[in-house]
């Protein structure tokens, strides 16, 4: 199929492009871009004008709850909710049920989602078998059934020798290693950030060293291993700075942040909004501010929905007994556009971080083809039309994930996508 897009704003941070062109897609890759109206023909042309052209968005973390729990998401319902968001590609953590630990239960799953649309879906794998933090997977088999990377989801490894050895043989054979810092026994019990708040509201604390002394063990081990790291959505102000520090001294280190601790803090909390009940913690004004400069200054690759879908049932119990998670997808891109608006950032910036930035971090885990986050001719035909006029209130009449639950609902939120591009196929229009 040959699609032709003419008159939008094209903005590709990867190639340094901002100005207004045409854009021809042809076989599942960008064909050709300039000013193409009267030049060539397509089976299709879709009129852009006065909208935003930009590389399909890449989320980080996104969990469809297939397989094991159907009823809080199905991968039709979020694929879906993913398409009509512009994102194109995004990577799955492996605390499905079972866990992704077996090479069958990875290529089940990736063709599972080839039924559902042309979305791009890169499982990561079990690092332990049953994320248990004991026994090290067969990470050679896992990566060769699809896996991108490791990781032991939101389940944390108590053994630093576990972690050692995962590194040392991760570096070996060239895997990637996507970990989340947070120290087992720091943690705890703990169901919100320690600090004043939290004290008044009698929740359990999870200091921001739950999250530093992770980092440090992190740091320490892989100037011993040399193993590549991504490390999952940090949420600390001293957590960027550590990161800062690693990246600085050179070591092979990429990160991410949620769009929750972009935004919100430990007051959002409220009087006990169980919406709020999340992963990393939401912390405090002044770890906000960090994150949003980490984001900026390049300290921060990418930004990352962490849509976890929760059911009703689980969600609706006191704070500190309600299931951990918020629906995200549809949010990413106009609460990273906000962020950009808020901090009077170049719009050019804010794309980046969810398309050049996070795709570079999949390519660093070795995905070779097909290029993404980038609209370059021969690039992956995955775009996103995005009308930057419009604003949408969110709610449960405007998200399309099987799970409504998010602490942003009732915010009204900057830009809509009105058609996304996959693999080469408009597999999203907006109705009018």
């Amino acid at each position: 199929m040959s699609l032709l897009l003419t008159g939008g704003r094209v903005i590709d941070p990867a190639n340094g492009v901002d100005a207004v062109m045409d854009i021809l897609v042809q076989d599942g890759l960008i064909a050709q871009i300039g000013d193409l109206r009267t030049k060539v023909q397509a089976e299709r042309e879709l009129d852009v004008s006065d909208k935003l052209l930009i590389p399909g968005v890449v989320d980080l973390c996104a969990r469809l709850r297939e397989p094991g729990f159907e009823y809080r998401g199905t991968l039709e319902s979020e694929l879906t909710a993913a398409m009509s968001a512009g994102i194109t590609s995004l990577v799955l953590p492996p605390d499905t049920d079972p866990c992704l630990d077996e090479p069958g239960l990875v290529e089940m799953l990736r063709h599972r989602t080839r039924q559902f649309g042309q979305v791009r879906v890169f499982p990561l794998a079990a690092m332990t078998v049953g994320l248990k933090g004991k026994n090290i997977t067969e990470m050679g088999q896992l990566t060769e059934a699809g896996c991108v990377g490791f990781s032991q989801a939101d389940q944390p490894i108590e053994d630093s020798n576990v972690l050692l050895r995962a590194m040392q043989y991760a570096r070996s054979f060239g895997h990637v290693l996507w970990l989340r810092p947070q120290d087992f026994w720091l943690s705890g019990s703990g169901v919100a950030a320690s600090g004043p708040y939290a004290s008044r509201l009698g929740l359990a604390g999870i200091p921001e060293q739950a999250e530093t002394v992770a980092l440090h063990t992190f740091f320490e081990l892989q100037r011993a291993t040399g193993v590549r790291l991504h490390i999952c959505r940090l949420s600390s102000g001293a957590g960027v700075e550590l990161v800062r520090q690693a990246k600085a001294s050179g070591l092979p280190v990429t990160c991410d942040v949620s769009i929750n601790n972009l935004h919100l803090t430990d007051w959002d909390i409220g009087f006990y909004d169980s919406r709020c009940r999340l992963e990393p913690p939401l912390r405090h004004q002044n770890d906000l501010a960090a994150l949003r400069q980490g984001l900026a200054d390049g300290t921060i690759d990418a930004v990352c929905s962490d849509h976890t879908p929760v059911d009703e049932d689980d969600k609706q119990k006191p704070f500190a007994e309600a299931e951990v998670g918020a629906t995200g997808l549809e949010l990413l891109l106009s609460l990273t556009l906000k962020w950009a608006q808020d901090d009077k950032l170049d719009l050019s910036k804010a794309i980046a971080r969810l398309t050049n930035g996070p795709a570079q971090v999949l390519h660093q885990s070795g995905l070779q083809a097909p290029v993404l986050g980038s609209l370059a001719v021969g690039s992956a035909a995955d775009l996103a039309v995005v009308d930057l006029k419009d604003h949408w209130i969110v709610g449960q009449q405007t998200i399309r994930s099987q799970s409504w639950y998010t602490p942003f609902e009732g915010w009204e939120i900057p830009a809509r996508v009105s058609a996304t591009v996959a693999r080469g196929h408009l597999v999203w229009e907006r109705d009018a």
